[in-house]
């Protein structure tokens, strides 16, 4: 592997961090698992996380055909990515954990759920809107077969790094605290801006040739 794709895969890997923002979603995970078993939560860590890889590996693999079936450029998915990218930033700069990925709705679906581990974590707070844009941006940028096969790595070792956070969820919350979290979540939140505007970018450049 050249340093060149490592450095696609590992900006591919951090932007995950950012968009999914695994530190911040562990207090609502040990909250929504505080009336299950350790054998239970931690069957619910596993749920989660493998439905994430799942998720994000059918975007990646269709999300060229969904583009094409709409006839979306990739330069004008990008730049509506980023957009979205940054609404998710400053709703996580201003700590509004999960606002912007979980509406009222779905609030109230998962209370009647026992399996909490697809919805609501898998879907929508980890594989948002913003993750699954941002596979679909990087499948569609880079599109050969070692590439598509890096990027599948990518998403499974992100994948096992969460269920290992999940697993330990209850001690890194107790020793952050939740103003420890709070400042994460706006660090998180500020990459994850940076790497909307990055696509917003090389979108508007592609699209509109006079500005560059």
């Amino acid at each position: 592997m050249s340093s060149i794709e490592f450095a696609i895969f590992l900006q591919f890997f951090l932007g995950l961090v950012a968009a999914v923002n695994p530190v911040g979603i562990m207090p609502v995970f040990v909250s929504l698992t505080s009336h299950m078993t350790p054998e239970e939560r931690s069957k619910t860590a596993i749920t989660a996380n493998v439905s994430v890889a799942i998720i994000l590996t059918c975007a990646l693999i269709g999300g060229q055909m969904l583009l094409d079936m709409f006839s979306i450029s990739l330069d004008s998915f990008r730049v509506a990515g980023g957009l979205l990218l940054m609404s998710i930033a400053f709703s996580m700069m201003s700590g509004k954990l999960g606002e912007d990925k979980q509406n009222k709705q779905e609030k109230n679906e998962y209370i009647s759920r026992e399996q909490v581990g697809v919805v609501p974590l898998a879907m929508p707070l980890m594989a948002g809107p913003g993750a699954i844009s941002s596979t679909i941006v990087y499948g569609a940028r880079y599109p050969g077969t070692w590439d598509t096969f890096g990027i599948v790595l990518t998403i499974i070792i992100f994948s096992s790094a969460s269920w290992l956070l999940f697993r330990s969820a209850p001690y890194i919350v107790r020793l952050l605290g939740q103003t420890g979290i709070n400042v994460i979540t706006r660090i998180m939140g500020l990459i994850l801006g940076s790497l909307g505007i990055e696509f917003i970018t090389n979108g508007l450049r592609n699209l509109l040739p006079g500005l560059g």
